[in-house]
C-alpha cells in the first residue's frame, strides 16, 4: 500500500503542494504536520491588514476546516518533526511515534533572525513570523506607546505604518545608510523614507544597536552613541534564517537553505523541497537563489506535486513581491543585482511612477508604485529577457501595452 505524501511545515507552500496533489487526482494520502495551533494561513496580512484591524483572524486562513477534511488531507497541529529516517522512509514525531511515507516534502519555512545583544531575551521584544507573533503584538500597539523597529525591511516598515495609524510614537532603527536596501533601488528608498517621516516615523539610518535595557519588560533601547531611546515595545524585524536543520541532519544538500532543483528534488529521491526553506536555480537569471516569496511558495508547491504525480515541469518564473505602507502599494518585479542603468517613469511627487532596471540593455527588474501598469508589464518583459527601448520605458505617455507588442 502506497504511504502517501508527507509535508513537514503547515504555511502557504505545503497548503499548495497538498491541494495541487488533489486538484492532479492524487488519490494517496496527504498528511500534513506543522509545529503551530492552527491550520495552514496566510503570512503577509500579519505585518498588513490582520496588524491594523482590517482582517479577521478567519480571513487569514488559507482555507477553513471542512475544506481539508472534504478533500481528504490530514493535518496535524502542535507536532513536531524530529529527524527524518531516509532509508526507512519515515519521520520521527517529538512524542516517539514514526509516520512513513512514499513521497516527502519539506516547506519548514524560516525563523527571525535575532538580536545578538544584551537584553535582547527581554519582555516586549516582539518578532513578526507567525499568527501567534501577531496576536501578541497587536495587543500591544495602542496611542501613545513609544515602539522601536529595528531593521528597515517590508516587515518594519509595514509595522511602523500600522503603528503610526494607531498613534503611537515611532521610532525605526536600520543598520545601512538606506531603507529597503536589499529588495530596491535608492529611489525607491528615498521616496519611503521621506513619506514614513511625512506621517511622523523617526527614521534613523546607520545605526547600530548596542543593549536592550530593562529589568524584566524592555524599557530603552541602547544605540552605539550612547544615546537610549526610551521604550515600551521593540518589534525587531532584521531578516530570517532557514530552517533546514531536519535536511541538514538527514545529509540532504543544503547551502543556506535546502538545495533542490528546477523540479523541487533534493539531493535524495522521493524528496522535495518547497518555499523560502529552498536554495533553487532560475534561469532567468542564471543563478541559485532563495526567495521569501509568496509567489515562490504556491510555485513550488504547484512543482513538487507535478512532480510527484509524474508530470515534471520546471519552476522558472520572474520573482515578484509586494508591500502596503499607508495608501501606497509597492510591486516589484525581477531582482535588481548588478544593473548597470536606472530608469524613472513617473513622477515620485504624484506618488504614482516606476523604475526599472537594466543590465546590458536588458531589462532585470522593476519597482511600481501605485503602478499596477507598469509591474505588470515589466513581469512580462522580463520574463521574455526583452531588451526594451530606455526612451519608451522612461515615457508614461507609452503605454505599458505598446511596449509588449
Amino acid at each position: 500500500m502506497d504511504k502517501g505524501t508527507l509535508i513537514i511545515g503547515a504555511g502557504q507552500a505545503a497548503a499548495q503542494a497538498a491541494i495541487s496533489l488533489r486538484q492532479l487526482k492524487y488519490a494517496y494520502p496527504i498528511t500534513i504536520i506543522g509545529e503551530e495551533p492552527y491550520l495552514p494561513y496566510q503570512r503577509p496580512p500579519l505585518s498588513k491588514s490582520y496588524l491594523s484591524d482590517v482582517s479577521s483572524e478567519d480571513e487569514v486562513y488559507l482555507k477553513p476546516a471542512e475544506f481539508w477534511r472534504k478533500f481528504n488531507i490530514s493535518i496535524k497541529v502542535n507536532t513536531a518533526v524530529q529527524s527524518i529516517n531516509i532509508d526507512e522512509k519515515q519521520v520521527l514525531l517529538d512524542g516517539g511515534d514514526f509516520i512513513g511515507y512514499e513521497n516527502l516534502i519539506i516547506a519548514t519555512g524560516t525563523r527571525p533572525r535575532k538580536l545578538n545583544c544584551q537584553g535582547s531575551g527581554l519582555l516586549q521584544v516582539h518578532s513578526l513570523r507567525s499568527l501567534s507573533d501577531a496576536k501578541h503584538l497587536k495587543v500591544e500597539l495602542s496611542v501613545g506607546k513609544n515602539i522601536v523597529i529595528i531593521g528597515g525591511g517590508y516587515i518594519g516598515l509595514e509595522c511602523a505604518a500600522t503603528a503610526i495609524k494607531k498613534r503611537m510614537n515611532v521610532t525605526l532603527l536600520e543598520a545601512q545608510d538606506r531603507i529597503l536596501a536589499r529588495v530596491a533601488g535608492e529611489q525607491i528608498s528615498g521616496f519611503f523614507t521621506e513619506e514614513h517621516r511625512r506621517a511622523g516615523v523617526d527614521i534613523r539610518l546607520s545605526q547600530q544597536i548596542a543593549a536592550l535595557h530593562g529589568d524584566i519588560d524592555v524599557e530603552g533601547v541602547e544605540l552605539s552613541s550612547g544615546e537610549i531611546l526610551p521604550v515600551d515595545l521593540v518589534l525587531v524585524g532584521v531578516g530570517a534564517i532557514a530552517n533546514d536543520e531536519l535536511a541538514k541532519n538527514a545529509d540532504l544538500d543544503c547551502e543556506n537553505g535546502i538545495v533542490v532543483d528546477e523540479y523541487c528534488q533534493t539531493s535524495r529521491e522521493n524528496i522535495y523541497a518547497i518555499g523560502d526553506v529552498t536554495r533553487h536555480p532560475n534561469a532567468i537569471y542564471n543563478i541559485d537563489i532563495r526567495l521569501e516569496s509568496v509567489h515562490n511558495a504556491i510555485e513550488q508547491g504547484k512543482t513538487a506535486a507535478l512532480s510527484i504525480v509524474g508530470k515534471p515541469k520546471p519552476y522558472s518564473q520572474v520573482p515578484w513581491f509586494w508591500s502596503d505602507q499607508y495608501d501606497l502599494k509597492l510591486q516589484t518585479a525581477g531582482l535588481n543585482s548588478g544593473c548597470d542603468q536606472v530608469i524613472v517613469r513617473g513622477d515620485p511627487l504624484e506618488r504614482r511612477f516606476a523604475v526599472f532596471y537594466m543590465r546590458d540593455k536588458r531589462l532585470i527588474a522593476c519597482d511600481a508604485v501605485n503602478s499596477p501598469a507598469e509591474y505588470m508589464g515589466a513581469r512580462i518583459l522580463i520574463a521574455r529577457q526583452s531588451c526594451p527601448d530606455a526612451d519608451m520605458l522612461a515615457d508614461p505617455s507609452i503605454a505599458m501595452k505598446d511596449l509588449l507588442s
